[in-house]
């Protein structure tokens, strides 16, 4: 639109943001202690502003208006009027254009000025001061979407959380460097619905994909001017809005197709969302959006000096979960990805600050209790990254029914274990058999544990038996960014090295932790990248680099594509064997019918172990033996369902040990299945009688299945 409108019209309040209905398009945005709002449109190009229109209806604190002359493609923006008193909890200034809340597509980015803070950069009353530069030159611009999409027979997955395997994914870094994905395609939403990308997805077995942020989000400006990028986007602006640094074609429908192929090929799309924080920081944030239009409603302040804010997240902001606006404000976001957007679930940023009623973390709080009665939402998977960084915000386990949660302690538990470290047998059959004790009390299942051993945040798995120290100087922080607690281990060399005897050590480790995860219960979610041994060369916080460091490399040397195969393979097994994905725990008691145990955990001597094997602290090899047919749940149809036997051999010791096998009351053989020792993983299926010993090499897990035969 390029003329100025003639016909302003009262609207409605709701829905909130600008809705396009075939004939017009309704404003509508929430203030409560503003005294003004002007919508702001924009020239085609977005560089010129061309009306102001005041939105003089007000109902139930939400400024709205019609515009029968508006139509999809507008550019558009606001101005909120109202006291200027950081004192008192208000940055209303109306010099600065800010971006709808309810936006659903942002054009362009910002060009970093001082013009962005509504406060006069270096006054010697900071942020007290007022600053009186337009900011919109500088701003993205809202754009008015026609939602029409032809969906067809998309249909959710639905895939049952106990056969989920999750794989986290950058979008822009997964296929930059993608051989079969075309270059004006890559690191794009488009590029991820491609036949090549699909197909790798599918032979690798995975059956959902965890989007690290595509909500809309801010470069900050202290990277931008290191030239640097905030390249993981946990810097969220716009809730409705897929960030458009991942279009290809600048348009709604591109994130549309892109879930449309992954559904037509079974696999489910989880978005990684930010609703702890914004990309306007703490009091000397820029004014961008949500400080602008209502600061007081928006975020958490500091009751002792409302100039600041409450801080849970380590970003300098908390958004104001008590309000019950801004948690509608959520709830629509979230409803919007899935009924709008057709996706899977959403895996929740710093969880435990969404918890926080006043300032305990209370896992009944409003936030959960909407989100459990909500008829759509109650019906999607969700995650919890059940942690924040105030006080008491650790929170592993406590998340409500209906809630599973990223599982720290599996983490941390199984890289110590196979470090070698020592007094951890105990802890690990606890991880190993899907962490009970964290949530069995609350009647939750084995897949209420998210297991990992990596993730965006820390060490790839190359780098983790790579490296002993973190090496994040290409951050331009001095090396102080990123943990330093990676429970890793070098293998004897720190960094890249041509000695073969390192590089197979390296290789069987990764095996190692490759084939735990994918045999422990619970739900295994690996890294993209991990799969073929992608490396960010030591740096665990590659946050800001959207570069070679933390693009993947396709390219399959021999080491890469053997790797690549055990991975499938192991994702294959699990799928195959129900033993692997129980849902529900063991319970360590003989099974009427089955003639064993459901589990039993073995010394290498053969024996069941004791209350003091547990104990010992040199204990670094242990043995389960698993009854598949003592399973004692039904599938989908009623039907029983059954597995074989299988052993599974655990050795984090540096020294090969000799492991007795059971023997049954029949003449029991063992087949085996997977040996990390061997180069590829596999044992070539040799048979082993019971009561013989097995040769468990130094660092390995070995899998055999009961062959039995009666006498």
């Amino acid at each position: 639109m390029l003329t100025p409108v003639t016909a302003v019209w009262p609207g409605q309040p709701y829905p909130q943001g600008a809705s396009w209905d075939g004939q017009g398009v309704n404003f509508a945005l929430f203030s409560e202690h503003a005294e003004k709002i002007e919508l702001c449109l924009f020239d085609d190009k977005g560089r010129r502003e061309i009306q102001r229109i005041p939105l003089v209806e007000y109902t139930d604190h939400i400024w709205h208006c019609y515009l029968p002359e508006a139509r999809p493609g507008l550019l558009y923006g606001y101005r909120a009027y109202g006291p200027y008193r950081p004192e008192a909890g208000h940055r209303f200034n109306p010099h600065k254009l800010l971006l709808d809340p309810y936006a659903k597509w942002l054009d362009g980015t910002i060009a970093w000025s001082d013009a962005h803070y509504g406060y006069r950069i270096g006054h010697e009353r900071e942020d007290a001061s007022l600053d009186r530069r337009d900011s919109a030159r500088g701003m993205p611009k809202c754009r008015v979407v026609d939602a029409a999409f032809t969906w067809g027979d998309d249909r959710p997955p639905r895939v049952p959380w106990p056969q989920t395997v999750i794989y986290e994914l950058h979008v822009r870094g997964y296929t930059m460097h993608h051989p079969m994905v075309p270059p004006a395609l890559r690191g794009t939403y488009a590029a991820l619905g491609t036949a090549p990308v699909i197909e790798h997805l599918k032979r690798l077995g995975v059956t959902a994909v965890e989007l690290m942020p595509v909500h809309a989000f801010v470069d900050d400006r202290r990277l931008v001017e290191r030239g640097l990028r905030n390249y993981w986007g946990y810097n969220s602006i716009g809730y409705f809005a897929p960030d458009n640094r991942y279009s290809a074609t600048g348009g709604l429908s591109e994130f549309k197709t892109m879930v449309k192929a992954l559904h037509a090929a079974g696999i489910e799309v989880i978005l990684d969302v930010v609703y702890n924080h914004t990309a306007e920081g703490n009091h000397l944030g820029p004014t961008l959006c949500f400080r602008g239009i209502d600061n007081a409603a928006f975020y958490r302040l500091d009751p002792a000096n409302l100039r600041h804010y409450v801080d849970f997240t380590g970003c300098g902001n908390t958004l104001n979960m008590q309000h019950p606006r801004v948690l509608q404000l959520i709830m629509d976001s979230l409803r919007y990805w899935v009924t709008e957007m057709h996706v899977d679930g959403f895996r929740f940023d710093l969880a435990s600050a969404l918890a926080r009623e006043l300032h305990e973390v209370d896992r009944l709080g409003a936030f959960f209790d909407v989100v459990c009665q909500d008829p759509v939402l109650s019906n999607v998977k969700l995650i919890a990254e059940p942690w924040d960084l105030g006080e008491g915000g650790y929170q592993v386990g406590n998340f409500p029914v209906g809630w599973t949660e990223w599982n720290d302690k599996y983490r941390d538990n199984m890289r110590a274990y196979w470090r070698g470290d020592g007094g951890l047998i105990g802890e690990f059959a606890r991880r190993f058999t899907g962490s009970s004790d964290l949530y069995s009390a609350s009647r939750r299942r084995p897949h209420a544990s998210i297991n990992f051993i990596t993730c965006h945040d820390g060490f790839t798995l190359e780098d983790l038996v790579s490296y002993n120290e973190k090496h994040n100087e290409a951050n331009g922080e001095g090396n102080q960014d990123g943990h330093n607690h990676n429970l890793s281990w070098d293998c004897g060399v720190e960094g890249p090295t041509e000695d073969p005897a390192i590089r197979a050590l390296r290789a069987r480790q990764k095996r190692n932790f490759i084939a735990t995860l994918l045999l422990s219960q619970g739900v295994p979610m690996l890294l993209a990248g991990d799969e073929f041994n992608h490396t960010q060369r030591g740096n665990n916080n590659a946050y800001c680099q959207d570069n070679e460091i933390s693009w993947l490399d396709w390219t399959l040397t021999r080491e890469r594509e053997t790797m690549l195969q055990f991975v499938q393979r192991m994702v294959r097994l699990r799928s195959q064997h129900p033993i692997f994905r129980r849902r529900t725990f063991f319970r360590g008691e003989a099974v009427p019918g089955a003639g064993a145990k459901d589990i039993t955990w073995l010394t290498p001597g053969g024996a069941e172990m004791s209350d003091e094997d547990w104990k010992q602290e040199y204990a670094r090899c242990l043995g389960v033996h698993l009854a598949g047919d003592a399973i004692t749940q039904t599938d989908l149809y009623g039907r029983p369902v059954s597995d074989s036997r299988f052993l599974v051999l655990f050795n984090a010791h540096h020294e090969d040990i000799a492991f007795r096998l059971p023997d049954g009351a029949g003449v029991t053989r063992w087949m085996m299945l997977m040996d990390t020792a061997h180069e590829e993983g596999l044992a070539r299926g040799g048979m082993y009688s019971g009561g013989n010993d097995y040769l468990l090499r130094s660092r390995s897990v070995a899998l055999l299945q009961e062959q039995r035969a009666e006498r």
